[in-house]
């Protein structure tokens, strides 16, 4: 998606939500009572209790027993126990090494723990085992969808269809294969068929509206994304996603009443980042800044919340944060050209702005000899380069003192400021480390030292 930000943040993200089966929601007190069945929507707690229920019943007949065994594998599963899951799974097809659901089952479960290899072995005897089921190719079409198996993917999708031709799951997951090779249409097409066939299911809806927006179509875009919450309020990424549209729209401030549903409904640090960048389009930089934050609070290693950062603080005129942040986005991710873009234009403005920098602005170094980009960021910032020529005056001061006392005084101080010289270089860039912060206290430490 194209940055709505400026041309130095990194563009928004958004993504294809899940590929899966089967969705749960949140019962009612109108719903009647849950029953243990393929497919059935229900928390996963009640679920678990109802298959529960069934299996230590022993009038249940063993087919039946097992197939409970499979669904509440699934539940526990969708309730945070995998390795429970998994092991009910095992115990099912050590009872009955023919039954495929219970296959297909272990397979959906290994593909959403990320379990790729594994998944496709357990989809492939599936498929063996009932050559003419058609969830299996669904399923096994998600694998190949998850392992950026585009056109794999289309292939079984393809034959899931053939065999059963109302498969909406099927025509959602195709349509999101089409829409990661960028065939956007495509994607439309397979996603309208979904939503014919199951006019309730949300996702296809904000899938759907991904595929417009790549397109351009934003109001038909926002129409999906609408559609989507109404159906089910309770996913976060339907309301970022219709954030991200209503940002892309310009308008940024409805586009942050979104990303507030969604961090109530979930934090999560690229909710945070958007919102920020939202805050930063209409040049709100400490509320974008307090977004940044808390999303690499949240994440450390989310790369986008650096470099937006990095925007932020060079809007707010702080250079040396700035290249801080870049630095530590470029680090988190090398190939990112947008990062090193941002990181190079700042490293240049430092060295320039370094190079016109009065006299009376100048650190205890020479600016035009200048290598070390946090020796760049002090001559760039008039504050850091006046707090450098502090420190180096007070410590020549203290360095006099000493040495009318006692040369082995003067020699121990001298190791002293090498070492907080040598520790600020290393740690220039590093996103914990606050170059002004320890600059003032290091002046600090020296005042209380030269001191008479």
């Amino acid at each position: 998606m194209r940055s709505f930000v400026s041309p130095f943040a990194a563009s928004a993200a958004f993504a294809i939500i899940v590929l899966s089966s089967s969705a749960a929601s949140a019962e009612t007190a109108a719903e009647p009572p849950v029953i243990c069945a393929a497919l059935t929507v229900a928390a996963p707690a009640k679920l678990i209790a109802s298959c529960s229920a069934l299996i230590d019943n022993p009038a249940t007949p063993e087919a039946d027993r097992l197939d409970a065994m499979v669904t509440r594998a699934a539940a526990l599963h969708g309730n945070g126990q995998t390795d429970k899951a998994l092991a009910e799974i095992d115990a099912v097809i050590a009872r009955d090494p023919n039954r495929a659901r219970a296959f297909r089952a272990r397979g959906e479960i290994l593909r959403t723990s990320g379990k790729k290899e594994a998944a496709f072995e357990s989809l492939n005897q599936a498929i063996r085992l009932e050559p003419d089921n058609a969830n299996g190719y669904e399923s096994r079409g998600n694998v190949f969808n998850n392992a950026g198996k585009y056109d794999r993917a289309i292939q079984d999708y393809d034959e899931a269809l053939r065999l059963k031709p109302d498969f909406a799951q099927a025509f959602s997951d195709r349509g999101a294969a089409w829409y990661f090779k960028g065939e956007y249409q495509k994607a439309i097409a397979d996603y309208d068929e979904a939503i014919r066939l199951e006019p309730n299911r949300a996702r296809s809806y904000t899938n759907r509206g991904a595929a417009y927006k790549k397109l351009g179509r934003i109001e038909r875009a926002l129409d999906d994304e609408t559609a989507a919450i109404r159906i089910d309020p309770s996913q976060p990424e339907f309301f970022d996603n219709r954030g991200l549209s209503l940002a892309g729209n310009g308008d940024y401030k409805q586009a942050i009443v979104d990303y507030n549903e969604a961090i109530k409904i979930r934090p999560e640090a690229k909710f945070l980042t958007n919102r920020g960048d939202a805050y930063q389009a209409i040049k709100d930089y400490d509320r974008a800044i307090a977004d940044y934050d808390a999303a690499v609070r949240l994440d450390s290693t989310f790369q986008r919340a650096y470099n937006n950062r990095g925007a932020a603080w060079r809007g707010k005129g702080d250079r040396a944060r700035a290249m801080q942040d870049y630095a530590e986005a470029v680090r988190l991710n090398p190939s990112d050209k947008t990062a090193a873009e941002n990181y190079q234009q700042i490293a240049l403005e430092v060295e320039r702005l370094g190079a016109l920098t009065t006299q009376t602005n100048l650190p205890s170094f020479n600016c035009a000899t200048a290598k070390r980009p946090v020796e760049k960021a002090i001559c760039a910032d008039p504050g850091l380069a006046r707090l450098d020529r502090d420190i180096n005056d007070v410590f020549l001061r203290a360095i006099a003192s000493a040495e009318a006392d006692s040369h082995r005084a003067a020699l121990a101080l001298t190791q002293q400021q090498r070492d907080f010289i040598e520790k600020r270089n290393a740690s220039f860039g590093r996103h914990s480390y606050d170059l002004r912060q320890a600059m003032a206290e290091r002046l600090e430490k020296l005042n209380t030292i030269a001191r008479p």
